[in-house]
């Protein structure tokens, strides 16, 4: 039996559509110790998958506290209530928003350059402690057709004039329904940090301008000012069976399964 937490959200909501034993968490806004450890007792869950979080970067910037307790305490709460379970959490590519390296960047090397980013690298590293056997997942930017918030793929096919993005910066960018693919052998993986998403070897720049014109949208692509690199090295994962598209053959693989493109 998996509990997902943020079963309603962007991640959560495709893993309640994937796992066939998946049952939904409660929201855990404002939940206590207790709360938490009486939802997973009853759950009669073995696999934690905990995807909700406060995510909006702003948001954390304006008001840490609020932050500190979804994105810290929260999972300190789970961890501490999952002793002999597995425990997933989700992370974010943001803990390398602030390296100096060019990248791809391996699972050691980080420097959080927001609020929002140190607080997940702080509860990375509270949660091994708590729990050695759990898994972080640094996950990147994820894209789908259908999103209530935009995302990488529904804004360059809602674009109609043009689209920025740097030539000197470079991110790899997922498709949700691989993340989904790949959940078994994430709860099958030993207890760590990984890098998890599709990895490339060109610019966003490069890659917004070769899908563009997949897509046959005429709009104009124009190269914006430098940005932060977050690039991963998602060879940590690769070892254990995990698998992604590379990023361009990701977002076709996407156009096509929603018929956009043939």
């Amino acid at each position: 039996m998996v509990l997902i937490t943020g079963a309603n959200g962007f991640v959560g909501h495709k893993l309640m559509e994937t796992l066939k034993d998946a049952i939904p968490a409660p929201s855990l806004r404002n939940a206590t110790q207790d709360d938490i450890k009486r939802i997973i007792e009853e759950s009669g869950a073995d696999v934690i998958i905990h995807t909700a979080a406060i995510a909006d970067i702003e948001t954390c910037q304006s008001n840490p506290d609020m932050s500190y307790f979804a994105n810290v305490q929260i999972p300190l709460y789970i961890a501490k209530a999952s002793k002999g379970r597995k425990l997933i959490c989700f992370s974010s590519d943001q803990v390398y928003s602030a390296c100096s390296e060019e990248g791809p960047y391996s699972e050691d090397v980080v420097n959080p350059g927001n609020i929002y980013a140190s607080h997940k690298l702080e509860m990375e590293q509270r949660v091994l402690d708590i729990l050695p056997s759990s898994v972080m997942l640094r996950a990147e930017w994820m894209y789908d057709m259908h999103s209530h918030k935009g995302n990488y793929f529904t804004n360059l096919l809602n674009a109609e004039k043009s689209v920025s993005f740097s030539s000197s910066q470079y991110r790899g960018i997922t498709y949700l329904k691989e993340v989904a693919e790949n959940i078994d052998k994430v709860i099958a993986l030993p207890g760590g940090v990984y890098n998890f998403g599709s990895e490339t070897t060109q610019s966003m720049y490069e890659i917004t301008k070769e899908f563009i014109s997949i897509l046959k949208k005429d709009i104009i692509v124009e190269d914006a000012p430098a940005g932060h690199n977050l690039w991963m090295n998602c060879e940590k994962a690769k070892r254990h069976g995990i698998e992604f598209s590379e990023v361009l053959t990701g977002l076709i693989r996407c156009a096509k399964d929603y018929k956009i493109i043939e």
